[in-house]
């Protein structure tokens, strides 16, 4: 595979670094032993400056280039997720309950790997800001991050990131400029009548068939209410009553679901039908409705001239044709987001091959492509930030 020679001669030494994050799991941000693993790492490479205790357990890493110019940022999340592993690796999580199961481990180690090639060539202009960033699969960190100012105290001027592509060939490089993810909002909604004796139902009332009613009617907002040329999805991926007793008519119900647009009108629009949707069933049940619906990370946009740039920085680290710079977009979410609207930047997949998909208990990050994503980080701040 067509890598940096130099970060092809330290890819066992990266193995040994994600290996070691894999079976070392931590989640959100609480991640003490990954923030130590990896500032060590980083003093060790011998980075110019280290700030810590960013977003709790986040850090950036400064490596100074030849002579004054621009701040170009690279960013890599740390956190795993709540799962128990059954991958089989014999480095598999040591942690009960959590495992590196969406890669974060091998996005780390690509960061890393990077950072040991770029301190020691230092082969372009400025600065390059390396963004150690928690809690990615929940809590927002990148959102805590920018909020505390990271791209201002470091004067980042473009941003961009990676992500591991199960599904797709190994190696292979794909981005789309504009929307590349979506974004996610979740709804609960708890429906509260009168429990009872089910044999005497008609002395309580049910919150059971409003839960039904209530999910029936949620898949029409797709069907119905948005227009069908905007992807959309909301999802009822919860519904939650009763008890081990099965003669009792219970207190409450409650639905929950998930939803993914590119779109802000259209999140406003879902909002809006969830909120009138519980009003009406509980209405016509005759009873209660809370709505909880919480808004989260925002859809993940490309900026069109450094996706259209960092596509050409893969075209010469993988090839031309290894890259697909129009990706159909996906519904998933990714915190990056919030560095996109801060700066100009892009995200961008990296195939994994053949694998178990991401958040599933036997994922496991290839090894193989790590040399891969850290070596278009490095040639992305060469290119962008080149020595005369």
């Amino acid at each position: 595979m067509p890598v940096l020679n130099r970060i092809a001669e330290f890819g066992p030494q990266m193995a040994e670094w994600r290996q070691w994050l894999h079976r070392n799991p931590e989640l959100s941000f609480d991640l003490p032993k990954t923030a130590a693993y990896v500032a060590e790492r980083l003093r060790e490479i011998g980075v110019d400056e280290l700030h810590e205790g960013i977003a709790r357990t986040g850090m950036v890493a400064i490596v100074n280039g030849q002579g004054d110019g621009p701040t170009i940022g690279l960013r890599a999340d740390m956190d795993a997720l709540p799962l128990d592993e059954i991958s089989g690796v014999d480095y598999s999580s040591e942690t009960p309950g959590k495992m590196h199961a969406c890669g974060h481990d091998g996005h780390t180690t690509m960061l890393l790997g990077a950072a040991k090639y770029l301190v020691e060539t230092r082969n372009f202009k400025g600065r390059v800001a390396l963004i150690f960033q928690p809690a990615e699969e929940s809590g927002g960190g990148g959102e805590v991050m920018v909020r505390e100012g990271i791209m201002d105290k470091f004067d980042i001027s473009q941003v961009y990131g990676l992500h591991n592509a199960p599904g797709f060939e190994t190696g292979n490089v794909a981005t789309a400029p504009g929307p590349l993810m979506a974004s996610v909002d979740d709804f609960r909604v708890i429906f509260t009548g009168l429990g009872g004796h089910a044999a005497m139902h008609h002395e309580s009332v049910d919150p059971i068939p409003a839960a039904a009613t209530f999910a029936d009617g949620c898949q029409t907002i797709v069907s119905r209410n948005r227009d069908p040329i905007k992807p959309l999805v909301v999802s009822v991926t919860r519904i939650m009553s009763g008890g081990a007793a099965l003669n009792i008519i219970p207190q409450t119900s409650e639905v929950g679901g998930t939803v993914r647009s590119f779109d802000g009108d259209l999140r406003d629009l879902v909002e809006k039908r969830i909120r009138s949707l519980a009003a009406g069933v509980a209405e016509a049940y005759d009873l209660r409705a809370e709505v909880i619906y919480e808004r989260s990370y925002p859809a993940t946009v490309n900026h069109a001239k450094e996706t259209a740039f960092a596509a050409s920085v893969a075209a010469e680290i993988v090839g031309e044709d290894r890259v697909d710079d129009a990706v159909t977009p996906v519904m998933g979410s990714e915190d990056f987001a919030y560095m996109l609207e801060a700066r100009p930047g892009a995200y961008l997949f990296v195939g994994q091959g053949d694998t178990p998909m991401c958040h599933h208990p036997a994922y496991d990050f290839n090894d193989e492509i790590a040399p891969v994503g850290a070596s278009l980080l490095a040639r992305l701040v060469e290119r962008a930030q080149p020595v005369d």
